[in-house]
C-alpha cells in the first residue's frame, strides 16, 4: 500500500506517491519516507549479491557466519545450558550466516530450533532453500519462549528509519522531507523538539543534526527483555559508531553504488548508522549484560579468523590469495573492519559472550 492507502503496481510510483502527499500535506517526516521505501525495496527483490546492489559479510566469506556458530556454541556451553534452544536471526538476508554458523556450531553440541524474523517474499524463498527447517515469523512476538535464545542481527538495524533533529536559529526541530518545485529536500519542521534531544546536546551549535531511531530502541528493549526473561545471548553486528555522533549518516545504495537517498525511493537501500551506545544502555536497562562493544576486524581476529583462514587454505591451497583476500575484506580498517561494531548481549544469568574486551 501506499503513503495514502493505494495500491501500488511498481517501485518506480513511489516517489510520484509521496511527491502527491507532501504537496497535499505538507512536509513528510525523514522516518515515513525511509520505512516506506525500503518496505517497497525489500518486498520487491533480492538485494543481495554481485547480481543486487549490496554484499554483507556472510556472502563475502563462509569464516564469518562459521566464527558467529562458535560465538553462540560457546556462549552456550559455557551457560552450563543443556536441553532445547532457538537460534533467531532478524532480516536473515539469504540464509548464509545462519547455515554457516549452524555447520560451526552443531560440532560442538548446538543444534537449536532455528527462526527467522522476515517479511519479504521473495527472501523467503531463497531462506527456504539455505535452511529448510526454518520457522518464519513476521516479528519476535511469535517466536517460543520456552526455550533460552540465541538472536543474531547482522545489517538489521541499520535500515530500520531514522529520525533527524536539527538545531534552528529556533531551536532544535525535526528535519522533514519536502520538495523543490519537483525535488525532494530537507526542511526544518516548526514544531520544537527540545524534549526529545539528549541534555549533553541541547545547547549544541546551530547547524548540529542528530539522529533517533526509535523503532531500533523498540527492537532492542523488546530483546533485552526477552533475554532476561527466557535466557540466552545476543550478537549484533552493523555499521555505525560506538558513541552517539552528530551529522546525517542517511545513505541510499543501489547496484553497489552510492547514490542520493531522494533519487530512487523504493528502489535502493535506505540506511544510517547505529547507535550502539544507546542500544546497550536500553539493554543494561532491562537487567541485560553487554559484554561490550567492539569493531569487526577486532572481533573476528579474537574469534581467530586467521587460524580459520589458514586452515582452509592448509585444506585448499589454490584458493589462499582468494581466502586472505576475504578475510581482509572482513577485518581490515580500510575496509569493513573499522566502521562495523560488534555488540554481545547475554542474560543476567548467563556468561558475557569472547571475543570482547571486559564487561561493558
Amino acid at each position: 500500500m501506499s503513503a495514502q492507502g493505494e495500491p501500488v503496481e511498481a517501485p518506480r510510483l513511489l516517489g510520484t506517491i509521496f511527491r502527491r502527499l507532501i504537496r497535499d500535506s505538507g512536509p513528510m517526516s525523514l522516518s515515513q519516507f525511509m520505512g516506506e521505501s525500503n518496505a517497497r525495496y525489500y518486498a520487491a527483490k533480492n538485494p543481495l549479491g554481485s547480481a543486487g546492489d549490496f554484499v554483507t559479510a556472510p556472502e563475502i566469506s563462509q569464516m564469518f557466519g562459521e566464527l558467529i556458530g562458535l560465538w553462540l556454541a560457546d556462549i552456550r556451553a559455557r551457560a552450563g545450558r543443556g536441553g532445547s534452544v532457538h537460534y533467531v536471526e532478524l532480516g536473515p538476508g539469504r540464509g548464509t550466516l545462519t547455515r554457516d554458523a549452524l555447520r560451526a556450531a552443531r560440532h560442538h553440541g548446538l543444534d537449536p530450533q532455528v527462526h527467522f524474523v522476515e517479511t519479504s517474499r521473495a527472501l523467503k524463498a531463497i531462506q527456504a532453500e539455505a535452511v529448510p527447517a526454518a520457522q518464519w515469523h513476521d516479528d519476535l512476538s511469535t517466536v517460543p519462549m520456552d526455550a533460552p535464545m540465541l538472536l543474531v542481527a547482522n545489517e538489521f538495524f541499520d535500515a530500520l528509519p531514522v529520525r533527524q533533529l536539527v538545531r534552528a536559529a529556533q531551536g532544535w526541530r525535526e528535519r522533514l522531507v519536502g520538495l523543490d518545485e519537483d525535488r525532494f529536500t530537507f526542511v526544518a519542521g516548526g514544531q520544537p523538539m527540545e524534549a526529545a534531544v539528549p541534555a549533553a546536546w541541547r545547547e549544541a551549535p546551530e547547524g548540529t543534526i542528530i539522529e533517533t531511531n526509535p523503532g531500533a530502541a523498540a527492537m532492542m528493549h523488546e530483546i533485552a527483555g526477552r533475554l532476561a526473561n527466557q535466557g540466552g545471548a545476543a550478537l549484533i553486528v552493523d555499521y555505525g559508531h560506538a558513541e552517539m555522533q552528530s551529522g546525517s549518516t542517511l545513505q541510499a545504495v543501489r547496484a553497489h553504488r552510492k547514490i542520493s537517498p531522494f533519487a530512487a525511493p523504493g528502489e535502493a537501500d535506505l540506511t544510517a548508522h547505529v547507535d550502539f551506545a544507546t542500544l546497550a544502555d536500553i539493554a543494561r536497562s532491562r537487567g541485560v549484560r553487554v559484554s561490550g562493544i567492539t569493531t569487526q576486524g577486532d572481533f573476528l581476529r579474537a574469534m581467530g579468523i586467521q587460524m580459520r583462514t589458514e586452515r582452509l587454505a592448509a585444506g585448499a591451497p589454490h584458493c589462499k590469495a582468494e581466502l586472505e583476500a576475504q578475510r581482509d575484506r572482513l577485518i581490515a580498517d580500510d575496509q569493513m573492519g573499522r566502521l562495523f561494531k560488534v555488540m554481545g548481549l547475554s542474560a543476567p544469568d548467563w556468561p558475557d559472550g569472547a571475543g570482547f574486551g571486559p564487561p561493558g
